[in-house]
């Protein structure tokens, strides 16, 4: 990239040891460390968010929104260092993971957070402090109650809490068994599907509130050896921004 033409990646505060409260966040900032991109965090004002969520980047004056969109704009520009050599079947068995990642998983870090009393009581402590003073205690709770019709809309939120966790086990254990002992997802070397699959993982792992889902997560050795070697080849350099 030319001298000062560095991407402003805006997002959500880090918490609990990793980079971000927000798991599309924490992909979209692994992606950038895996390839080298360079980028400045700031904490996102979402008046600016060109499709209303977190993350989204500032970059030549223009803001573009959602990770993955992101990602294939990140390729496009400034090349395609971690997938241009992968075969097809590679790439198709990415984008599956990704989307079980993305589309399943997700929600159980959703519903673990924002559903379950005990994720919450701990989960709104760290966001209350991001709503103006003296509307944080009303907002919250408002927010919350959207994300819970959100999960029923989804479908997840229907469940019995022991239906969900079975579901989520099942997902978890797919997981486990694609990954197996290779180094990352796809073999010896990173690409672009790890962002998603370290990001989802270190969303579970690091909440510190130890319910039965976490807890099978954790059980999965080879996920959470994962999860460690990710973050000290990309992130032992990585501190919170000022």
């Amino acid at each position: 990239m030319a001298g000062g033409d560095v991407i402003i990646l805006h997002q959500g505060p880090a918490a609990w040891g990793i980079a971000n409260i927000g798991p599309f966040c924490v992909k979209l900032e692994s992606y950038l460390r895996m390839t080298g991109v360079p980028y400045t965090a700031r904490i996102a004002d979402l008046g600016k968010a060109p499709k209303r969520k977190i993350p989204f980047i500032e970059e030549d004056g223009k803001f573009l929104g959602d990770s993955q969109l992101i990602i294939q704009h990140l390729k496009t520009k400034h090349g395609d260092t971690l997938d241009a050599k992968l075969r097809p079947k590679d790439v198709a068995q990415g984008h599956l993971v990704r989307r079980l990642l993305e589309e399943s998983l997700y929600f159980h870090i959703l519903y673990e957070r924002w559903a379950r009393d005990d994720g919450w009581r701990l989960y709104k402590s760290i966001i209350l402090p991001l709503f103006p003073p003296l509307i944080g205690p009303v907002a919250a709770p408002m927010v919350r109650r959207k994300v819970i019709q959100a999960l029923d809309a989804q479908g997840l939120g229907r469940h019995q809490p022991a239906e969900v966790l079975e579901m989520g086990q099942e997902d978890i254990s797919a997981v486990s068994t694609v990954l197996g002992d290779k180094p990352f997802l796809l073999g010896d070397h990173p690409t672009s599907f790890d962002a998603s699959l370290y990001a989802i993982l270190a969303s579970i792992i690091a909440f510190p509130v130890d319910s039965p889902f976490r807890q099978f997560t954790r059980a999965q050795e080879n996920l959470v050896q994962y999860v460690d070697r990710f973050q000290q080849r990309f992130f032992s350099s990585w501190s919170p921004p000022a």
